[in-house]
């Protein structure tokens, strides 16, 4: 059959038109830049921003870099020699009056820079001794019981018995200097002292010592809570977040929000049957988690995850390709100083990947970078960047990079250039004119490392202390 011109026209027209609509259809599959997509940050684009870009570039992504049994090892040596992990549940059950009074003066000290409400009232020493009299050190006795404890629900460790909020002068609100860090559900913590007010508890997790609400713990055996810990079959949270099944009448477990690394005992099919809360349990896992009784004492339940959140049975192989995709599924939460806002800060960000191949670490960026674990690569103030360049050339992917106050973890490189992903508050760097630009980050980003300054002279490089390999020890 014989066209028309115009018919031709409009086949050709039909047909250009569709190649077009592919060729974008396709552009939008390989991650190529949206029009929607814009940045301030130096250095990136919408395909950096995807963890496939930077699992393409490695040739080893699968290695297990370190076993379980070689993890487990590296977390005794922690629980042995380092002054900022240990095992809670190893305290001794009494504890003198002195060794008492260190504790709590080690975390509830009078800053000695002003604070400031919300509301812009400076605190005053009358507002720093109510909070200091509900710390109640007038209740201590020569030997004083220590309880233990199975965490209930995400909550806040706090500096002061108090969730008052206070803040540095001019520093926004993203910071309060009153939040330490947080807990999470069926961590084991040493219950060592009790607010005036009862409503506080001075805890000993195993990274941090802190107040934290009574309604958060559930008061237990500590052996019943050492099984708990140590239960062969265990699921771990790879998530950023996950819920439990909505289970009616038991609103303790019922959707309960549990983050990355979260471990939870398994229950074993005995235990449960065909039928669990009303539900055929054969799509969920069924795990074991700690609630408060009406006295506050610890009753461990049956909780039902489905199998469609993000969790993993046991943990997860340490691979360079896992810490990419761990670290990617918080891109774009919002910081949280000391895991304030439901989120985390940038020791948070990467305990919580790390957590997930089964590590502990120290909870704050300094004691991580100053504590001799893992690979370092330490360097002094006098060290300027063009002399560290050859160790930052060999940084592979999951190294950590430390600066005073901040940890980095490195993703990889892109044209010879290395790039990390943190959890970061501020954005600074040099403009084409060489002036200093101050934008906001405030979130867990991809950025690029060199680029980054903290001043117009200082840029993060040059305040490189340590580059940190998690590996052996030699």
């Amino acid at each position: 059959m014989k066209l028309s011109f115009f018919k031709k026209l409009s086949l050709v027209i039909t047909l250009s038109f569709g190649v077009i609509i592919n060729v974008l259809a396709n552009v939008n599959v390989l991650g190529h830049q949206s029009s929607a997509f814009s940045t301030d940050v130096i250095g990136m684009n919408e395909q950096k921003l995807a963890a496939n870009y930077w699992l393409k570039k490695l040739n080893d992504v699968d290695e297990i870099l370190m076993t379980q049994n070689k993890i487990n090892q590296l977390n005794q040596k922690l629980i042995d020699k380092n002054a900022y992990v240990s095992d809670p549940l190893a305290i001794n059950n009494m504890l003198s009056k002195q060794s008492l009074l260190e504790l709590i003066d080690s975390i509830s000290k009078v800053p000695s820079g002003a604070r400031f409400y919300d509301d812009g009232r400076q605190l005053t020493t009358k507002n720093y001794q109510n909070y200091l009299n509900n710390v109640n050190k007038s209740a201590l006795k020569d030997e004083n019981k220590v309880e233990f404890a199975l965490v209930v629900k995400r909550a806040s460790l706090r500096t002061f018995p108090t969730m008052d909020k206070v803040y540095k002068k001019g520093g926004g609100r993203d910071l309060d200097r009153f939040q330490e860090s947080d807990v999470f559900p069926g961590d084991a913590v040493a219950v060592i002292h009790r607010s005036r007010d009862g409503n506080w508890l001075l805890v000993k997790v195993y990274n941090y010592l802190a107040w934290l609400p009574k309604d958060a713990v559930a008061i237990g055996d500590k052996q019943e809570i050492k099984a708990y810990k140590s239960a062969a079959d265990f699921l771990v949270v790879t998530g950023s977040k996950i819920f439990t099944n909505f289970v009616p009448k038991h609103p303790q477990i019922s959707n309960l929000q549990i983050d990355m690394g979260t471990r939870l005992p398994l229950a074993k099919a005995n235990e449960y049957g065909n039928k669990l809360y009303g539900q055929n349990p054969y799509a969920n896992y069924v795990v074991k988690l700690p609630v408060r009784d009406k006295s506050g004492k610890l009753n461990i339940v049956l909780a039902p995850i489905p199998r469609s959140q993000d969790v993993h049975l046991g943990y997860l192989p340490f691979t360079k390709a896992n810490i990419i995709k761990q670290g990617f599924k918080f891109l774009g939460e919002r910081y949280g100083w000391g895991h304030d806002f439901n989120g985390r800060d940038c020791t948070g960000f990467v305990g919580e990947v790390y957590k997930t191949f089964g590590f502990k670490m120290p909870r704050n960026s300094g004691d991580q970078g100053n504590s001799n674990y893992g690979i370092d690569h330490r360097f002094s103030k006098q060290v300027k960047t063009v002399e560290k360049m050859p160790i930052i050339k060999t940084m592979q992917t999951g190294d950590l990079i430390y600066i005073p106050g901040h940890v980095m973890m490195v993703l990889g490189n892109d044209n010879g250039k290395p790039y990390i992903i943190h959890d970061v508050h501020g954005l600074g760097y040099l403009n084409a004119n060489g002036d200093l630009y101050r934008g906001v980050l405030n979130g867990v980003s991809v950025t690029p490392l060199l680029p980054l300054h903290l001043s117009k002279s200082v840029s993060y490089t040059d305040r490189v202390y340590n580059i940190k390999r998690i590996r052996s020890d030699h």
